[in-house]
């Protein structure tokens, strides 16, 4: 293993301050948080409405639906911890699948045929607005979506195996699936029956109650791979034209659909560190020719780099150790969501990558949002050990250690192998449960 100082061994801010600088001179955080009297605690105004601070929720799956896509007790209690965040924005909190064979995992929350659906993603917003009211936060005072998505070549509707329906063939990618032949490419007429289930689904969360949905652009999914779709021949791929057209049907289809709805969408920007990200830019100027403000700006993909989508010390039970300092891949993503938002100062960016900042992270989101290179800070794994770190930021109150999220990759080791996802260490719901001893097991050999 790659030695390497973590986060958690720095002294104070400003010997983590070094250390940034040694990645890049630029590299940077506060070195003496403001809290309610910082860049994090600003209101932020959208439309008719102003939301309380600027920390986000990113989407996530809980491996922990039922069968028919509904909520289970595990889900509202993980919206429900959302909520006792304070985070005023709430983006997509679940990844819900727009049709049941586009599941990532065969419990993640769908749109099938249930006749429930509806009622179960009103128990998601009833759980989260539960979870603002006790942290004081009114429903007026943020910004709640649903994350729309359909997996595309990671699709796994049954436990079993994968059963992958892409865009393309990809020799690394097709070996990673078990694909040998064009039997899992989707056909043009398949998709251009998506855009009316992707407005089905956004009906439903406008009918539930949520502000906004997200359409999803990025981790190696479906609407991902058909950015990258050059091979591929007829309407949806080939030139940008070609390739976005699949998007743009979509949008097009839900704001027929609904079009009060807001609409948002969670790009991938690049799949290396060394990566350019000029065609990333030509699609956020497609968002605002749409007139599309939001983005929430990632990277990578948890299957084939997942070191660049969520920076780790440890790996999952189907990962490698890193091979260099993770400082370096959380810089890439600040790196490139500056100068996207510097090429789109119109457009309302959430970041990413913030979680392996570990104590010091909201020293590097004040200095982030203060310096107008980011307009939110979002947090996924971290909300699963510690749910009130924002509320804490803002009230002031000093981090609670135990709770902080040390990137030992144990959320997506229980998927990986067929477990529901939850913070096997830290939190104390999961560490009681008899998957926790499994989760310890599974975990790659550590040296060093």
């Amino acid at each position: 293993m790659t030695s390497f100082a973590l986060p958690a061994t720095f002294s104070d801010a400003p010997q983590f301050l070094a250390r940034l600088q040694e990645i890049h001179p630029e590299f940077a955080c506060v070195t003496k948080l403001q809290s309610s009297d910082g860049p994090m605690a600003q209101a932020f105004s959208w439309k008719e409405r102003t939301f309380a601070n600027r920390w986000a929720i990113h989407p996530m799956e809980g491996w922990d639906g039922t069968v028919d896509g509904l909520p289970t007790e595990d889900t509202l209690r993980r919206w429900g911890n959302f909520g006792r965040s304070g985070a005023a924005l709430i983006w997509g909190g679940e990844a819900f699948a727009v049709t049941p064979e586009g599941r990532a995992n065969p419990h993640q929350l769908h749109q099938g045929s249930h006749a429930e659906v509806l009622q179960g993603l009103q128990e998601l917003m009833a759980a989260l607005r539960a979870g603002q009211g006790e942290a004081g936060l009114q429903p007026k005072q943020s910004y709640v979506g649903l994350q729309l998505t359909h997996s595309g070549r990671w699709a796994r509707p049954s436990a079993t195996q994968l059963s992958p329906r892409t865009m393309m063939r990809h020799d690394f990618l097709d070996d990673k699936v078990g694909i040998q032949d064009d039997s899992a490419l989707l056909t043009d007429a398949e998709l251009a029956d998506l855009p009316q289930a992707y407005a089905d689904a956004a009906c439903l969360a406008e009918q539930a109650g949520f502000d906004f949905v997200d359409i999803k652009c990025c981790h190696g999914y479906l609407l991902h791979e058909s950015l990258a779709a050059h091979d591929r021949p007829g309407p949806y791929g080939g030139p940008f034209e070609n390739r976005t057209r699949l998007f743009r049907e979509i949008v097009h289809a839900v704001r027929q659909a609904c079009p009060a709805l807001d609409l948002g969408v969670r790009l991938s920007a690049t799949d290396t560190l060394d990566g350019g990200f000029a065609e990333a830019s030509e699609f956020l100027s497609l968002l605002e020719s749409l007139e599309i403000s939001w983005v929430n700006l990632t990277q990578g993909s948890p299957y084939y780099c997942s070191h660049l989508q969520r920076p780790a010390a440890f790996p999952p039970s189907d990962g490698i150790p890193p091979t260099e300092d993770p400082l370096h891949a959380v810089w890439h993503h600040l790196q490139v969501t500056r100068a996207l938002k510097k090429k789109h100062p119109k457009l309302i960016f959430l970041g990413t990558g913030y979680t392996y900042l570990q104590d010091y992270l909201a020293h590097v989101a004040e200095y982030e949002v203060g310096e107008g290179f980011v307009d939110f800070v979002g947090i996924g794994r971290m909300v699963l050990s510690y749910p009130e770190m924002p509320q804490d930021h803002l009230a002031g109150r000093p981090f609670v250690r135990k709770k902080i999220c040390r990137t030992f990759s144990d959320c997506t080791t229980g998927p990986r192998n067929g477990m529901r996802s939850g913070c096997y260490p830290l939190d104390p719901e999961y560490r009681s449960r008899e998957e926790a001893k499994k989760v310890r097991e599974l975990r790659p050999k550590r040296k060093g």
